[in-house]
């Protein structure tokens, strides 16, 4: 595998999901021992991909909070907003009432309006749920795909002693 030089210059722009990607392609193409599982990784360069993986999903993590707190925020300014149109419709029902021959059209107006606000916020409701439902499939990515990466590593670490106990019982 070529080796990349990790600093910030070649990488600025790849986020948490590429580092881990890259870290397990780090491992999965690395040069295997022979008779063993284990393989020769460049501490370094793994290091470095880990920590900024590391350092970058806390503030993955606070963006999906943000999201979540924002959701709520949206929602709210939607049902405001939904209130304020409901409200400015009974003032044109009212106004409409006060003249007889347009009872009708009122009604129907009001209910046309109550209608498009209720799908209004629907459809922003779904929108929002949709993109913060996307955010947290990614999170769930990154944590699953770090969560190999550790027990791959502890698997293998766990092998390595294995074999040098073996290879001090046939001394």
């Amino acid at each position: 595998m070529d080796t990349q030089n990790y600093d910030g210059a070649n990488t600025a722009g790849m986020d948490v999901i590429e580092r881990l990607q890259s870290a397990i392609t780090m491992v999965e193409e690395a040069r295997s021992v022979p008779l063993s599982a284990s393989c020769v990784v460049h501490r370094g360069e793994l290091l470095e991909v880990l920590d900024y993986a590391k350092v970058a999903l806390p503030q993955d993590l606070a963006t999906a909070q943000e999201i979540m707190v924002s959701r709520e925020l949206i929602l709210e300014e939607a049902r405001v907003t939904a209130d304020s149109l409901i409200a400015h419709a009974r003032e044109e029902v009212a106004r409409m009432v006060e003249q007889t021959e347009i009872v009708s059209a009122a009604r129907t107006e009001a209910s046309r309006i109550l209608a498009e606000v209720q799908e209004q916020a629907r459809v922003e409701r779904e929108e929002i749920e949709t993109y913060i439902d996307s955010r947290l499939a990614t999170l769930e990515v990154i944590l699953n795909k770090t969560l190999d990466v550790v027990q791959r590593g502890r698997e293998k670490l766990a092998g390595v002693d294995d074999k040098n106990i073996l290879a001090e019982l046939a001394d």
